[in-house]
């Protein structure tokens, strides 16, 4: 595990999770004998070795051992991941604001050198103005306080950054035309986005096609969906498919290569992105 470096806790866990994987296996130790070791459930072993859930010095303390893992090195090693893993993320001010299951996807998206996501109802949050944020948000709480309103879309603004850091992910993006002819907010706040849209397919790491109403049915006809990439080849690909009141993470290589596919066939069906920013000017000056 030495020399590795990835961005963010949540990848931090799923290589420590990976990694605690090849020990159990190597070590011919079952799930439910793992959980027992620790006191805990098969499942428990299952979230850990995802990287969906925290660790406790103990438990891995418990587990290397289990694992026959006694090289004070490999030990230390795996406890300085632990460490770091278990460190918030910058999130951690908004716990009170997101669910569980979205906590996840933050920690996702920042440890991510790829995302692709298709979208059929709002601009994808990555790429959302404040004004525009804003209206999507008191669609879905318009009774809460003015202040948890702005906490929300601090947050939405936050979540941006990671566009404009250093070494930023490389973000493609397919939308229906509908996202982009939708005034959520009003033309005016609509109108902005559009813009702000035109300025950021500027950036070599930004791409966005738009599915024109006349392409008729596509491959992604089930909804919206995003494939995230990390650097460590360690970690395996995730599909994020987000739902009313809860998300899917999908991690299985058949489920994962079944949404890269439709998503391959997408993006060729589909207007390429130097075809963008004409589509983009054009619905600005409809509105």
């Amino acid at each position: 595990m030495a020399g590795r470096s990835v961005v963010g806790p949540t990848a931090l866990r799923m290589m420590l999770g990976g990694h605690l994987r090849e020990l159990r296996e190597r070590a011919g130790v079952s799930r439910t004998d793992a959980g027992w070791a620790i006191r805990a459930s098969e499942s428990k072993i299952s979230r850990l070795e995802l990287g969906r859930v925290s660790f406790k010095e103990r438990d891995v303390v418990d587990l290397l051992t289990l694992y026959d893992v006694t090289d004070e090195r490999e030990r230390d090693e795996a406890l300085s991941l632990m460490r770091n893993a278990n460190a918030p993320g910058w999130w951690y001010r908004y716990n009170d604001l997101l669910p569980t299951w979205f906590q996840s996807y933050l920690g996702l998206e920042a440890a991510a050198s790829l995302i692709r996501t298709y979208e059929v109802q709002f601009v994808p949050g990555l790429l959302q103005t404040e004004a525009y944020a804003r209206a999507v948000i008191l669609l879905g709480h318009r009774s809460a306080r003015p202040e948890e309103i702005e906490r929300r879309v601090n947050l939405r603004v936050e979540r941006r950054r990671i566009l404009n850091r250093p070494n930023p992910p490389e973000f493609w993006a397919v939308v229906d035309e509908g996202v982009l002819r939708r005034p959520i907010g009003g033309r005016a706040v609509m109108r902005e986005q559009l813009k702000a849209l035109i300025e950021l397919t500027d950036l070599p790491w930004v791409r966005l096609q738009v599915i024109p109403f006349l392409a008729g049915g596509h491959a992604a006809a089930g909804g919206a969906f995003s494939i995230l990439r990390f650097p460590e080849p360690d970690i395996q690909d995730v599909v994020y498919v987000e739902q009313l009141t809860s998300a899917l993470y999908l991690d299985k290589r058949v489920d994962v290569d079944h949404y890269a596919m439709v998503m391959d066939r997408l993006c060729a069906q589909v207007e390429p992105p130097d075809r963008t920013e004409a589509t983009l000017m054009t619905i600005r000056e409809e509105l």
